[in-house]
Order: C-alpha cells, then structure tokens, then sequence
C-alpha cells in the first residue's frame, strides 16, 4: 500500500531542502482550461500539438485524446476492469501505455490507436516518459529507469537531493533534458538531472487548485504536460477541475 506518511515527510524534506545547487521555485498561473473530474490523471503529454491523457482507477481507466480549449475528450480508449492505467508516453509510432499492479504495458499505434502488443513488466507502473532516444519510467521508489522500445532494461539512476533518496516518484514529463517527477501525495515537482539522477529544482505547487474548486472526490495534484512546439508547461491533478498552464518563478 502507498505510504501517504512518508510521501509528506518526503515534502518536508524537498521545501527545506538547503543545498545551494537546488533552486526553488514557485509558480505563476498563465492560462487556465477545463478538466474532466472523471479523470483520475497518470499520464499526460503534448504529441504534434495535441493533448493525450492516460487516467486510473479499474474500471475507469482510459487512454484518450484530449481537446485543450475545451476539455471534451475526442478520441478513447477503455480498458478492462483489471487493469489499473498509469502513465503514458508517445516514442517513435506508438503510445506507450503501463498499468500498475498487474505489471502489464501496453503498445498501440499513435495515430490509430490501434491494438500491437503487450509485455509483461517487472515492477510497479506508475510514471513514463521519453528523451526521444528510450523510455524513462518511475515505479514508486527513488529510482528512474530508462528502457528500449521493447521494455528491456538500458540504465537505472537513484534520484537524490542532499544525498537522500526522493522517493514517491510519479508521473513524469521530459523537458529541456531534465526529467520533471510528481511526488506522489505531495504538492512538490522535482526536476531530475537523468545523468546523474541528482534533483536540481524543486517546484512548490502548493495552492495551485484554489480549496472554492475542491471536492471530496479531488485528489492529489499529478499530471505534468510540455509542449515543445510552444514552449509551454502545463499541470493537473487526480480529478480536478482545471488544467493550468504555468510558468517557473524561481525563489533563490
């Protein structure tokens, strides 16, 4: 079971952070956009302009193709109930789509969405991502784990900050050759370098979901989406309501 004590111990530890090599930073909102409070949000990424999610929980999860402007969902995927949808990723022609405890990824064409294969997972799914060369994949734990097209095993990096396992590492996003990583249950983003697996920025998303906008079915803030052709950051959350476009405001 996912320790929610020690993912807030862990926040703790990354807001008092003291290692002058680790900037902080907090957010400014830029642009806001609706949100499906369906979508309980584990995968989320910009292809060619377009907005992809990949949502969780079995019974309800998707993989879907996603209007920014509106929020209307204009193509899906479903899965079966067994199956509990974590993140998501385009590299080469296909989505890369893995699901958590019954340790299966997914392979489908990126423009079809069509079926090609899948493949038995040796750990957890949580967060995927890609630098356009391999996949970066999260399972929970301190480590980033950077994989082929076919799932096998390249490197593993243990990310640190001040010497000290970050663990909790979720969803993930690729931007400017770091790897961005929800802690999961937190309201930090930890900005990796993956050569080192050593963070050098923290973002403090705390207040981002206004508490008017919160409901008991809102959850954790996870959801981090680039956009090279713009140049702009967007994050989300567990059911939220919004999808907000942010910018970087650096604190020291």
């Amino acid at each position: 079971m996912r320790s929610v004590v020690a993912a807030v111990l862990m926040c703790f530890c990354l807001l008092s952070c003291s290692d002058a090599k680790v900037k902080m930073y907090g957010i400014e909102v830029v642009a806001e956009y609706p949100h499906d409070t369906d979508a309980y949000t584990q995968g989320l990424y910009f292809d060619q302009g377009q907005l992809y999610e990949s949502t969780g929980l079995h019974g309800k999860s998707t993989f879907r193709m996603v209007d920014l402007e509106s929020g209307n969902v204009l193509k899906r995927l479903e899965f079966d109930k067994k199956y509990f949808v974590e993140g998501s990723v385009r590299y080469k022609d296909n989505v890369y789509i893995l699901t958590w405890d019954t340790r299966i990824a997914f392979v489908y064409d990126a423009e079809t969405f069509e079926y090609k294969s899948s493949w038995k997972y040796p750990r957890e799914g949580w967060g995927l991502t890609t630098d356009g060369k391999q996949l970066i994949a999260s399972d929970g734990s301190a480590s980033l784990y950077f994989l082929d097209e076919n799932f096998a095993q390249k490197d593993k990096k243990l990310v640190t900050i001040e010497n000290r396992p970050v663990r909790w590492l979720n969803e993930l996003e690729y931007i400017d050759g770091k790897v961005w990583a929800n802690v999961y249950t937190s309201d930090e983003i930890v900005i990796i370098n993956p050569k080192t697996g050593k963070v050098e920025g923290v973002v403090d998303c705390r207040g981002l979901l206004p508490k008017s906008l919160r409901k008991p079915s809102t959850d954790v803030l996870n959801g981090i989406a680039y956009n090279p052709e713009t140049r702009k950051i967007y994050l989300t959350g567990k059911n939220w309501p919004k999808l907000y476009e942010i910018k970087l405001v650096e604190r020291r």
